[in-house]
């Protein structure tokens, strides 16, 4: 009495203890099905109505190993129909997909799904092996600023475009971007051969630039000005690191350069162990390096909520229900440790910002964090390095924000996605532990805080505290996951009004695409390769056409807003 959903286990069970071969001996088996039996089995497949086929994908391992003689085996079996079980048919997915598009379409009950669909799964690879994601996300940046820096001597000098070179370290980023290796979720051997690709597409990335830069420099007269590029499509007034100091220059041209003579480097940012303070905030930390006070002066507004601390360091016990470097599960943080012993604090001073640097100790890892505040930008840095030598913990940085709000926003590819910041339903709260890019914010109507980062991508936002996960130190299959020395920035950008009016996305871009000095020019001589007009319009990427046939330009519009837009090249 076999019924219909067991038909299928059945005869896999028959093929792989027979061989694939039927006993010598015959066996009758009765496999009478009931109507109520069948009917069970036909609905386990959803939505019939739609489409009354499923693709199931077939083949060794999870690399594109193709069929195995099983596998055939099976398929001869199922193509010619068993009874309560699907006829199969081998044939390409693109067909498949296809037809069933088609049948959608034109069927007037098929449903319409608006936003994200979120994988109640998997969370854990938003944030194993930091180090490798840091690889991912500088040698992206890195590039697209070779592409332009070259397009820019080649049009300005008739360099030589390095075709090659770009077109070989984008396929080394891309295969490092496939599965299981971005994820984490690689063995540890995986991760020695990409740090070794990684090192040396950097390597060649950064003499690309160079050499464009040089090339620029050397046709251009010299009169002890500093050639500052800006790599980021919007005009920029910043900082710039310049003979080992932090200097501020004004009004760099997007996608091109300006040479300045007029740099500064105030230093007003007072800075001891227990306050630091410029012209947008002032700041009390406690013993620990945390701050017990983030005031907003322009905005006359405390940030952090009453009572609350911001920037404490906690490590949550680690122990996922399965798959370790894949997963953290909803349990993590019932058990913890704040990073609480004293720290060292000693202020600390570069040119155009000042700050402190923190040194703490936990367990047998070594953190230190400089803060920094900056003369003339709204905006505080964390620039942390971390010696981390535990398994089995997740550290998280924590904000508790003084902010109403049920949504927060997170970066994505080419845009935001807003998710809740409560728990009301099941779905909502799955999302304890979500993926963003270059920023995550939380905004009221009038004011906000947004949270920059410059190679991190595990996110929380819950009840008013924006975290973000900086280790995820599982054992399986690598058993030395994230046991090595971390070196990453994120940055606190509270603002008034909205992200999209602060200008949110322009700061990630600057955390992640810093300026770049060059000694020599005529000062006040500036080149713009190409700018857009709308302050939400991002021109992501200006290169070579790749037959060479003149340039490519990619842009996006990133507040989601029908925007009128002139791009000038």
């Amino acid at each position: 009495g076999i019924d219909g959903t067991d038909i299928f286990a059945f005869f896999m069970t028959a093929q792989d203890k027979h061989r694939g071969k039927l006993p010598e001996t015959p066996v009758t088996y009765n496999a009478k099905l009931n109507p109520n039996q069948l009917q069970g089995a036909y609905d386990r497949y959803q939505q019939k109505e739609i489409n009354n086929e499923v693709m199931i994908t077939f083949g060794f391992g999870d690399g594109g190993g193709g069929p195995t003689r099983k596998d055939l085996e099976y398929y001869n079996l199922l193509k010619k129909g068993l009874p309560a079980v699907p006829k199969a048919k081998m044939e390409f997915a693109g067909s498949m997909l296809s037809r069933v598009r088609a049948h959608a379409l034109q069927n007037p009950k098929t449903p319409r799904w608006q936003g994200e669909l979120y994988l109640e799964y998997h969370r854990g690879t938003y944030t194993s092996m930091a180090q490798n994601k840091r690889y991912n996300r500088k040698s992206e940046f890195l590039y697209e600023k070779a592409e332009t820096t070259a397009l820019l001597a080649n049009i300005l000098t008739g360099a030589a475009y390095p075709k090659a070179e770009l077109h070989e370290g984008w396929e080394t980023i891309l295969l490092n971007q496939f599965h299981d290796i971005i994820p984490g979720s690689s063995i540890k051997e995986v991760y020695e051969v990409s740090k070794s690709q990684y090192e040396a597409l950097l390597q060649v990335g950064n003499r690309m630039v160079k050499n464009a830069g040089a090339e620029v420099i050397g046709k251009v007269a010299t009169d002890g000005g500093v050639l500052v590029f800006n790599p980021n499509s919007f005009e920029a007034s910043g900082t710039v690191q310049l003979n080992g100091e932090t200097v501020f220059v004004r009004d760099i041209p997007a996608k091109g350069y300006k040479i300045v003579k007029d740099y500064e480097a105030r230093g007003e940012v007072q800075a001891t162990e227990k306050v630091l303070e410029n012209a947008f905030f002032r700041i009390e930390l406690d013993e620990t390096g945390a701050f017990t006070r983030l005031y907003d002066k322009r905005n006359d507004r405390e940030v952090l909520k009453a009572g609350a601390r911001g920037n404490v360091l906690t490590a949550y016990e680690d122990y996922p229900r399965d798959y370790d470097n894949w997963e953290i599960s909803n349990y993590y943080k019932e058990k913890s440790w704040e990073l609480s012993d004293k720290a060292e604090i000693y202020p600390v001073t570069d040119g155009a910002r000042a700050g402190v640097e923190i040194r703490k100790s936990f367990m047998n890892s070594v953190i230190t964090q400089k803060v920094w505040l900056y003369d003339d930008v709204a905006r505080i840095d964390f620039d942390t390095d971390i010696d981390w030598k535990e398994k089995h913990l997740v550290l998280k940085t924590a904000f508790p924000v003084d902010i109403n709000a049920d949504k927060a926003t997170y970066e994505i590819q080419f845009g935001t996605v807003e998710r809740p910041t409560h728990s009301n339903t099941s779905w909502d709260a799955a999302k304890f532990e979500v993926c963003a890019h270059k920023f995550a914010d939380l905004s009221e109507y009038g004011y906000g805080v947004s949270l920059l980062n410059d190679c991190k991508y595990g996110h929380s936002v819950h009840d008013g505290t924006i975290g973000l996960t900086l280790i995820k130190c599982g054992i399986e299959p690598n058993p030395n996951a994230d046991v090595e020395v971390h070196h990453f920035t994120y940055a606190l950008f509270p603002h008034s009004e909205g992200w999209q009016q602060a200008g949110t996305v322009r700061q990630a871009y600057f955390l992640n695409q810093p300026m770049l000095a060059v000694a020599g020019g005529t000062a006040g001589e500036a080149v713009g390769l190409a700018s857009v007009d709308a302050p939400n319009v991002v021109l992501e990427t200006v290169k070579l056409a790749e037959d060479g046939d003149g340039v490519i330009l990619r842009l996006y519009e990133c507040d989601t807003a029908l925007t009128p837009v002139t791009l000038t090249w």
